[in-house]
């Protein structure tokens, strides 16, 4: 069972890494992957109740990759941590299959309480470096979340959002497809951007109907 985990996460890091030119370059040389695996180990301690001693083991995984991960956070499969230093998973986050994650990506919790306060990750969403998700939210399959975008809000399936706070993106309606860094370099459309420039064409449009208008009753006037 763990040589097939190991063997699907390698398949997935040379699958949405470029730079990755061998499995044994990725097993050795990826801290993305020995986080996950220190996970695991801490996560089945936590499962039996060894709290401490999953703690513990966390705290090791995090000294030696840059990345913390609490051991109660729930990891999907063929997940990639791409650089990952900085990055932070919290105790209640739950994170499907196919995810990636980059640098200083934080899934925080806003709240005190001691239940459910972490974000849920679906399927195939891509988190781009520095990008904050908090709260007991829900991001949806295929959605992205651009580089350093603060998203506090519940995101819908193959959804796009930038900036602080974040906001959606039309991607001309494409599907979506892997989006390095969770950031589109291609041709998308600010929604403010695009509603101002409604405004200007009505103004526009207003503008040389009152001219129109003026003219009109000059002439019956003359």
């Amino acid at each position: 069972m763990a040589f097939m985990f190991i063997r699907e996460s390698i398949r997935a890091y040379r699958e949405r890494d470029p730079a990755a030119r061998s499995n044994l370059e990725v097993f050795f040389c990826y801290p993305g992957l020995h986080a996950v695996l220190w996970h695991r180990a801490a996560h089945r301690l936590w499962s039996i109740g060894l709290f401490s001693t999953a703690r513990f083991l966390s705290n090791m995984g995090r000294w030696l990759t840059g990345i913390e991960i609490h051991p109660a956070a729930t990891l999907g499969r063929r997940l990639v941590i791409d650089h990952g230093m900085g990055l932070v998973i919290g105790e209640t986050a739950e994170v499907g299959d196919d995810v990636t994650l980059y640098h200083q990506v934080t899934l925080g919790g806003t709240s005190l309480n001691h239940g459910k306060r972490h974000p849920t990750i679906g399927n195939g969403v891509i988190i781009g470096a520095g990008a904050k998700v908090l709260g007991a939210i829900t991001i949806g399959a295929a959605a992205r979340i651009g580089a350093n975008a603060v998203v506090t809000q519940s995101v819908p399936a193959g959804l796009t959002m930038v900036g602080i706070p974040a906001r959606p993106v039309d991607r001309a309606r494409r599907a979506p497809a892997f989006d390095a860094y969770g950031t589109p370099c291609g041709e998308m459309i600010d929604p403010l951007l695009h509603e101002i420039e409604v405004l200007r064409a009505e103004l526009s449009d207003l503008e040389a109907r009152v001219s129109r208008m003026t003219a009109s009753r000059r002439e019956s006037v003359e």
